[in-house]
């Protein structure tokens, strides 16, 4: 178990994606350990979603808890199969270094930091539950936490896509002018270390790094565009796995009938907040 913690706590602080990997289209991670992981903790943020039930229910409240530990880690490993291939044939298309299965690796790494983001709110999200038994707030509230740890693991994996689409960082070396007597130029400020150079008698001379060049970045778009289509499969595959918090007025149900949608239901339980 600290093996693992020890592998969620390398992700979570970059050492999984250093800049060197990257460039070699290295992108290491324990796939089925991480996938257990994210489950894990998506169970561990629906227990504390679902504990909202056991507070307001008389009856099924537990039944409520146990499916929303079921369902939070089921909605993001739902929208990772209906959105992988999609980002599989972005990535290709703008030149992304990354094979299949890297690609499938990183894309379990930005589940796994949303999920954890999510665990990390979970005491935050008990505190509200006990502090009040609004319907309306406990929904918003969700909302806004597993955004926010939606936003936070999307920047994480365009980061990581901008860097593996752009082309590796060269550092070009100049020498500095030596004339025929020994004489050599002023060194200004780009000129950082001296160095031999051959044909020049041993002599060593100043040698100044010209800027680099930034990445190119053209595949950002094509990513953005991606991220706003994952953003909507996750908000409406939440939608069809409803309910998640259980509303204490309606009967416990593993899913409710289809109809509306995620946008749709947030304005109204905005609407129920604000008329309160």
């Amino acid at each position: 178990m600290m093996e693992w913690i020890r592998q969620l706590d390398g992700l979570l602080r970059g050492q999984s994606t250093q800049p060197e990997l990257l460039q070699r289209g290295a992108f290491e991670l324990a796939l089925r350990r991480f996938v257990v992981m994210s489950v894990l903790l998506g169970a561990a943020y629906g227990f504390f979603m679902g504990w909202y039930a056991l507070t307001t229910r008389e009856t099924d409240g537990f039944k409520q808890l146990i499916a929303s530990m079921v369902k939070l880690p089921t909605l993001f490993l739902l929208t990772l199969g209906v959105s992988f291939p999609s980002l599989y044939v972005f990535s290709a298309l703008t030149g992304c270094r990354l094979s299949f299965k890297a690609v499938l690796r990183l894309l379990v790494a930005t589940i796994t930091v949303h999920l954890a983001i999510a665990a990390s709110f979970g005491p935050i999200l008990g505190f509200f539950t006990v502090s009040t038994d609004n319907y309306a707030f406990m929904v918003l509230l969700n909302v806004v936490l597993l955004a926010t740890g939606g936003f936070v693991s999307l920047a994480f994996l365009l980061k990581t896509l901008r860097g593996l689409s752009g082309e590796p960082v060269r550092e070009q070396v100049v020498a500095e002018h030596v004339d025929e007597g020994g004489a050599q130029d002023e060194p200004d400020d780009q000129v950082t270390r001296s160095q031999a150079l051959p044909g020049l008698g041993g002599r060593r001379v100043p040698i100044r790094r010209a800027p680099n060049t930034p990445p190119r970045d053209a595949g950002a778009p094509v990513f953005g565009v991606w991220i706003i289509i994952y953003g909507l499969v996750g908000a409406q595959m939440g939608w069809i796995l409803r309910p998640f918090v259980g509303n204490p007025n309606i009967a416990f149900a593993w899913l409710r009938p289809r109809g509306g949608n995620f946008f749709e239901s947030v304005w109204v339980q905005l609407s129920h907040l604000m008329g309160s």
